[in-house]
C-alpha cells in the first residue's frame, strides 16, 4: 500500500478510522522553521467532525500532538511526527458490515486485494485518514506563505444541482468561505445548498458536490515535465482523496466547447513580469506554473454509507437488505474544503523545493 506523497517534502500517513489514532510523518521540512501545534490546529478544526447538524455527529476534538522534529519551537530538519488520537470510536456500529460489503464502498476491493480489512468504519479508506494530510498540509502552507507569499483558498462551488454563481476567485478568502455551514462564499447559493443537504439528511440519503480551489501568488516555473507536471501532480493528489470522482483545471471540460481563438490566453505585461489577459489555462502551461492563479475543481460523489434500505448481497453472494448504521456525513464537500487546500499545499511546496534546488545548482 502506498501511503506517501512527495519527493523533497514527503508525507506518509498512518492509522485507521476506529483505531487508537491517525497521523503523519513529515520528512524534508527545512530546519529553523518556527512551528507549534497552534500552527496546525486551525485547519484540523475546520476539518473535524461534529461541526454542525449537517455533518457526521461523531464527536472528535482532533487535537494534534507534535511527537518529534521540533525543539524549543523550531524545526530540526528531522522527520516531524504528528498524532491525533481517536476518542469517539464505535467499532460496534459496523458489525453487520463484517459480512456485507457496502454498495459503492471500498469494503469489497480492500477485501479482494488484501484478504482482510478494517471493517469498522472502513479503516484506511475512511476520510478520517485525511487528518494526517491536513496536519502536514498546514506545515506546507506556513512555509509557502512565509517564503513565497502563496495562499490557497478552497470553497464549495456546488452541492447536487445547486451551484455557486457569484464567487470572485481573485479575492475570495477563508473568512468568507467559513461564514456559513455550506462553506460557499455566495450566500444565496449557500442557503440553497444547506436546504438540499437537510432534505437529503432527512431522507437518510447523501449527495455529492464540487470543491473549487485557487492558489495565488505562485511564481512562474513550478512543475516538473513530463510526468510530474503541476497539473498532473494536483490531479493525483486530489483523486487520492476519498470519494473523489473528477478533477479539472482551468477551463476543464468546458474548454472543449471553445475554439482556439476563444480559449487562448493573450500575454500582457503585468508590472515586472509577463502575465495573461485571461486564464483559461488555469495557471499552468506545459505543466509549469505561469504566474497566474492556479484554479481547479474536484468532484466528490455522494457518500456510499446511507441509512436507507439497500438490496445487495453479502460476501458469499447471498441476498441481503443492508441498512447501514454508524455516523456519516450526508454531504462531504463542506468538510473537504480544508482537505483540498492541504493537498494543494503539499504538492506546491514539494514542487517549489524542487525548483529551488534547480535554481541553486544552475
Amino acid at each position: 500500500m502506498s501511503s506517501s506523497l512527495g519527493t523533497l517534502f514527503r508525507v506518509s500517513t498512518f492509522g485507521e478510522s476506529h483505531g487508537v489514532g491517525v497521523g503523519a510523518i513529515v520528512d524534508g521540512c527545512p530546519a529553523g522553521l518556527q512551528l507549534s501545534e497552534a500552527d496546525i490546529q486551525p485547519q484540523l478544526d475546520r476539518r473535524r467532525p461534529g461541526q454542525s447538524d449537517l455533518t457526521t455527529p461523531r464527536e472528535e476534538a482532533d487535537q494534534v500532538t507534535i511527537l518529534s522534529g521540533v525543539e524549543n519551537g523550531l524545526t530540526l530538519g528531522t522527520p516531524i511526527g504528528l498524532l491525533v488520537h481517536n476518542k469517539d470510536q464505535r467499532p460496534g456500529d459496523y458489525g453487520e458490515m463484517d459480512l456485507v460489503p457496502r454498495p459503492s464502498h471500498a469494503d469489497f476491493t480492500y477485501q479482494a486485494k488484501y484478504g482482510i480489512r478494517a471493517s469498522s468504519g472502513g479503516g484506511r479508506s475512511s476520510a478520517r485518514e485525511t487528518i494526517g494530510r491536513v496536519a502536514a498540509g498546514a506545515i506546507a502552507e506556513k512555509i509557502l506563505r512565509e517564503e513565497w507569499g502563496v495562499e490557497t483558498v478552497a470553497w464549495v462551488s456546488s452541492v447536487g444541482a445547486e451551484e455557486a454563481v457569484n464567487v470572485d476567485v481573485d479575492s475570495v478568502n477563508r473568512e468568507q468561505v467559513d461564514s456559513n455551514l455550506s462553506r460557499c462564499p455566495d450566500k444565496p447559493s449557500a442557503a440553497r445548498m444547506e436546504a438540499l443537504v437537510r432534505e437529503v439528511l432527512e431522507a437518510k440519503d447523501s449527495v455529492g458536490g464540487v470543491v473549487s480551489c485557487v492558489c495565488r501568488n505562485l511564481p512562474a516555473g513550478w512543475g516538473e515535465p513530463v510526468f510530474d507536471k503541476l497539473d498532473a501532480m494536483l490531479a493525483q493528489a486530489m483523486l487520492s482523496l476519498p470519494a473523489t470522482k473528477g478533477f479539472e483545471i482551468g477551463s476543464g471540460f468546458a474548454g472543449t466547447r471553445l475554439r482556439g481563438s476563444q480559449h487562448n490566453d493573450p500575454f500582457v505585461q503585468k508590472g515586472k513580469r509577463l502575465g495573461t489577459l485571461t486564464n483559461y489555462a488555469g495557471g499552468t502551461l506545459g505543466g509549469i506554473s505561469s504566474g497566474e492563479p492556479v484554479l481547479f475543481r474536484v468532484a466528490f460523489k455522494p457518500v456510499a454509507t446511507i441509512g436507507q434500505s439497500q438490496q445487495t448481497v453479502d460476501f458469499d453472494g447471498k441476498p441481503v437488505i443492508l441498512e447501514a448504521t454508524g455516523r456519516h456525513d450526508p454531504c462531504v464537500v463542506p468538510r473537504a474544503v480544508p482537505i483540498v487546500e492541504s493537498m494543494a499545499a503539499l504538492v506546491l511546496l514539494d514542487l517549489a523545493l524542487r525548483q529551488k534546488v534547480r535554481e541553486r545548482s544552475a
